[in-house]
């Protein structure tokens, strides 16, 4: 059990010294970094496109996106014209500080402003291993329920925002905003939290206007 502790301690001590190199390079190149996390399904992906439709205007963007199979993320984000990473993990729950380091030498961290990852769709590995970002936002949705901050809570306890999709679907599901928000601030008070639609746009214009803040007050 002692030998098991200490490996484990030295991969996240690994992981956590590579994520600090990661920040001093988006820091060197005067790029603001934001890390998504969710559930499959939640909608990380539909965040991501409507919010570089949204600040493409304003911002030079790009997107990571990690999954365990696949490049359809990546396409989608790459079809609006901006740099677009796909991280394969080929079985692995996440996105760490290792996977994230080589997927930057593809990006022109130079022209950017924004950068976008997209975490593997997870309530549980994804919180343990920083990335280096500067924001970790998670996104929940409404037909995941909303028990998930009482039955997750490193996950909602470690994070910086919290965006609640999908909620033009609210009146086809039992959930209670007032239950799930409850949980939420018992674990992370004050924590920004938008509810929103990412189909209808619904909510959407408070989030854009944060994010926006946030890039703002980094630059400055």
């Amino acid at each position: 059990m002692t030998i098991r502790v200490s490996v484990v301690e030295n991969i996240m001590s690994a992981n956590d010294q590579l994520a600090d190199t990661n920040r001093a390079r988006f820091d060197a190149a005067g790029v603001f970094a934001i890390n998504l996390m969710a559930s499959p399904g939640a909608g990380k992906t539909s965040l991501i496109t409507r919010t570089i439709e949204a600040l493409r205007g304003d911002f030079r963007i790009a997107a990571v996106d990690g999954d365990i199979a696949t490049t359809i993320d990546a396409d989608r984000v790459a079809a609006l014209g901006v740099p677009a990473v796909q991280i394969n993990t080929g079985g692995s729950c996440h996105l760490d500080a290792v996977m994230l380091q080589s997927a930057l030498p593809q990006l022109p961290l130079d022209a950017l402003d924004l950068l976008i990852v997209e975490n593997v769709g997870n309530l549980v590995c994804p919180a343990a291993f920083r990335l280096g970002v500067h924001l970790d936002v998670l996104i929940a949705s409404v037909p995941e329920g909303d028990d998930k901050p009482y039955k997750y809570p490193t996950m909602y306890r470690g994070v910086d925002a919290l965006v609640l999709n999908k909620m033009d679907v609210l009146p086809a599901f039992d959930f209670n905003v007032d239950y799930f928000h409850r949980g939420v601030e018992a674990l992370n008070p004050g924590l920004a939290f938008f509810p929103l639609s990412c189909k209808t746009g619904a909510g959407m214009d408070a989030w854009f206007a944060w994010l926006r803040e946030q890039i703002a007050a980094y630059q400055s």
